[in-house]
């Protein structure tokens, strides 16, 4: 049997194979073209037994790609990962090496591959996650500027409903009144786009069985329950309540 590992980089790939004796087969750094990565597995395709891919930020083309072409393809846990701290060396050629070698002793760390479909939709929910954190921000610097002219505090809520005209009648000097002003036109932006982002996700998944199932635990609503089904993708992953709470970090770790 034979074992590939790729070592994916924003334009190019090291592309390694090797057989069962730790043996290489191939090992080349190519562009980020499918059909130049496939061509260098094709000739391996009867024997290979997998084609492991480092879970970088730009891997969906690659894993997609090889599995519609039939491969068998495994994403790597980059982070549970270990390197032996006291190599001399290191380099691309050998990250591939060495993750080809762990799947050949089959202790690979691996993470789930999310069906395209949902890994979107998952997406969305991380920039909806994304432009939540941004408006937060323009609410703190928002309260900051009234609270430095007039002592006196504004909540998140109070921060949210400001517009132009509300802010213009509260006598603050002209150049605070006008950074106000742009403040809160970037919160209402924002606002707007969340709205968006939320109408999507909730579209696609109200009247899911799983969805009504998680909107029965008091304190998830409607968004988060959302949230949580896209970021846990398929249940059935785990094989007990415990994996899933230890993947969702409500247990404890202890070294000892």
């Amino acid at each position: 049997m034979k074992y590939s590992a790729i070592d994916l980089h924003s334009n190019n790939s090291v592309v390694v194979v090797l057989d069962e004796s730790d043996r290489v087969l191939v090992q080349k750094r190519v562009p980020n073209a499918l059909p130049r990565i496939i061509e260098l597995l094709e000739p391996h395709r009867a024997e290979l037994t997998t084609v492991v891919v480092e879970s970088t930020y730009n891997w969906y083309w690659l894993v997609d790609g090889l599995k519609a072409a039939g491969f068998t393809v495994q994403l790597a846990n980059t982070h549970a990962v270990k390197v032996y701290d006291g190599l001399k060396h290191s380099g691309d050629e050998d990250d591939a090496r060495h993750l080809a070698h762990l799947a050949r002793l089959g202790i690979l760390p691996t993470g789930y591959i999310t069906p395209p479909l949902q890994r979107a939709l998952r997406d969305l929910s991380r920039r909806r996650l994304h432009l939540v954190r941004a408006r937060t921000t323009q609410i703190l610097s928002a309260e900051n500027q009234y609270v430095r002219q007039t002592g006196q505090h504004l909540n998140s809520n109070d921060i949210k409903r400001l517009t132009d005209e509300t802010v213009r009648k509260m006598g603050l000097p002209s150049d605070v009144e006008c950074g106000l002003c742009a403040t809160v036109c970037v919160i209402q932006a924002l606002s707007a786009q969340i709205e968006v982002l939320e109408a999507r996700l909730l579209e696609a998944n109200v009247g899911t069985k799983e969805w009504a199932l998680i909107n029965s635990v008091p304190g998830i609503g409607k968004v988060l329950g959302t949230i949580i089904l896209l970021e846990v993708g398929s249940i059935g992953r785990f094989a007990c309540a415990g994996r899933f709470a230890s993947y969702a970090r409500c247990v404890d770790s202890a070294r000892m």
